[in-house]
């Protein structure tokens, strides 16, 4: 087996922008099959790993414990005083990232193919599309904090362009509103990385390191003389380590997003292309959720026991927020955009609870939640591409006239509010388990907070249903009439590939979860016993 497997799924789509960068503009349609192809070979490379990734026993800071390893000295530099520079070119994966890098896989086709029919300035958007999909796998796989930052910044630029070139009408203010609010929570990231470096040191060198498992390392925790540079230490009355927390907590936060830290995610939904709302809510919303588990809950787990029941608190206001807002809105994309709110407080709740099936269930919901939404926004994406409007209340029995397409947004509907036999209820029922079960387990959360986070499964099956009622049943009535009612032809052949293979993949996982759980499983125990040992 290559060694390199890992290092060539990063890469690939580098090397497919350079490839793009040197054909001649002229060539247009070149560009989405360079694209498409290096999707397809991502998702068939990533799905072998999946398949030869095997599950290992518990630990999760050491090397040995993690696959498809690449650890290469990168960075060397002496800096007197201040000892040795240590930055590593060091990625793998475990449970907590292969079932994110196969997810970002998918969803990244999955937005090529939604790419399909863009018009505006072909070349530049592919290339930042591919720019991007390295990113993202590059932060999924990243087991040093500087290559971390590195991948986690990346993602910002392309994001940035994408939705300011070639987003809807207030494209400049949602972009710019996406990216004021990300780098808030990044600037306060690289401070905590830099203290962090010069609080811990590789045993092998005695130098100073970003090394993530360092950080991790258990030994670390021993009578409190984890970092000891932080651990006797306060800021503004707040532990330092307590403080470090925070400030990475609120920086992945901003990504899951959590209210009331979300309001830049309905406008750069709205505003964004639909390719590009798909990668949001497939991909980018896991990042936060991912950075969560990998490093504030990893390096801080004192931290983070002693936080739980704020997050899960957190968790419980944005699932039942994020379905009232949901609720109220005329706007399609704009209520999937809060649907996402609400989804992801599980995703906290279950994360907070510090149980087994809680936080498995919150990284399964994340993997349900990924081709779920990217589905959602995709099938909002082709009716506004017929007819170029979205609200509610301007159409009436579309199955009359999209029958396929009332099919695929019925059945991702009924995936996405927790119907048993699909992957959502499997996530959601483990996190709503782990939250009751916290009480008696280690007392972090009341059962209160699990009973008031069922609520937001009741409000999702109250709006998506009352969406699906009012739009798709009843006689023909459309706001544009005649000229509406040729225009909105049924799905075509290249959609329909598109989706019938998310709604699948939600039906596999809900009739056969152990697809993903046996995958998590090892991890998720892992970080659960390093936190509340």
């Amino acid at each position: 087996m290559n060694p390199h497997l890992l290092t060539i799924l990063i890469f690939i789509p580098l090397v497919a922008a350079m490839i793009m960068f040197i054909v001649p503009s002229g060539k247009r349609a070149a560009y989405k099959y360079i694209a498409l192809i290096t999707g397809i070979l991502q998702l068939v490379l990533s799905g072998g790993m999946y398949c030869l990734f095997h599950p290992k026993g518990a630990g999760i800071s050491e090397e040995r414990l993690y696959q498809f390893v690449d650890h290469i000295p990168w960075i060397r530099l002496d800096m007197g005083s201040f000892g040795r520079l240590e930055i590593d070119y060091f990625i793998g994966v475990d449970g907590l990232s292969m079932p994110l890098l196969f997810l970002s896989a998918l969803v990244m086709v999955v937005a090529i193919g939604a790419s399909w029919n863009v018009q505006k300035s072909v070349k530049g958007y592919f290339i930042l599309l591919m720019i991007l999909d390295m990113a993202v796998m590059g932060v999924f796989s990243a087991l040093d904090f500087f290559l971390f930052y590195v991948f986690y910044e990346l993602m910002l630029l392309p994001l940035y362009f994408l939705i300011g070139i070639w987003g809807g009408a207030r494209r400049e203010y949602a972009a710019m509103k996406f990216f004021l609010y990300t780098l808030f929570g990044s600037v306060f990231m690289l401070l905590i990385m830099v203290g962090l470096y010069f609080s811990v040191t590789n045993p092998d060198t005695g130098a100073h390191t970003f090394n993530m498992l360092h950080m991790m390392n258990p030994a670390n925790y021993v009578n409190g003389s984890f970092f000891s540079a932080l651990a006797n230490q306060e800021l503004f009355g707040i532990s330092a380590r307590l403080l470090g927390f925070v400030v990475l907590f609120i920086a992945f936060a901003i990504k899951v997003p959590i209210v009331p830290l979300h309001t830049w995610l309905p406008d750069a939904h709205v505003e964004a292309p639909t390719p590009i709302s798909i990668i949001l809510a497939g991909i980018l919303l896991k990042v936060g959720g991912y950075g969560i588990l990998r490093i504030c809950f990893s390096i801080f787990p004192d931290a983070a026991l002693q936080s739980a029941w704020w997050l899960g608190l957190i968790g419980v206001v944005s699932i039942v927020y994020g379905a009232l807002v949901a609720l109220a809105q005329r706007d399609l994309k704009r209520m999937i955009a809060y649907s996402s709110v609400s989804h992801m407080g599980f995703v906290l709740l279950g994360i907070a609870s510090l149980t087994t099936e809680g936080t498995a269930g919150a990284l399964f919901q994340m993997v349900s939640h990924g081709f779920l939404s990217a589905a959602l926004f995709f099938l909002v994406g082709m009716l506004y591409d017929r007819v170029h409007d979205r609200n509610i209340y301007h159409f009436r029995g579309l199955a009359t006239v999209m029958p396929r397409y009332t099919v695929f947004i019925a059945v991702a509907f009924f995936a996405s509010l927790g119907l048993p036999g699909f992957s959502a209820f499997i996530g959601e029922v483990f996190v709503i388990i782990g939250a009751f079960n916290a009480e008696s387990i280690n007392g972090l959360l009341p059962r209160w907070m699990a009973i008031a986070g069922s609520l937001g499964i009741l409000l999702s099956a109250v709006y998506f249903l009352w969406t699906l009622q009012r739009m798709f049943f009843g006689q023909v009535r459309l706001k544009g009439g005649n000229v509406w009612s040729a225009a909105l032809t049924d799905a075509s052949p290249r959609e329909t590939v598109i989706m019938v293979p998310m709604l699948a993949l939600a039906l596999v996982l809900g009739i056969y979860p152990a697809l993903a759980l046996d995958k998590i499983n090892a991890s998720v125990l892992a970080l659960v016993e390093l936190i509340t040992k």
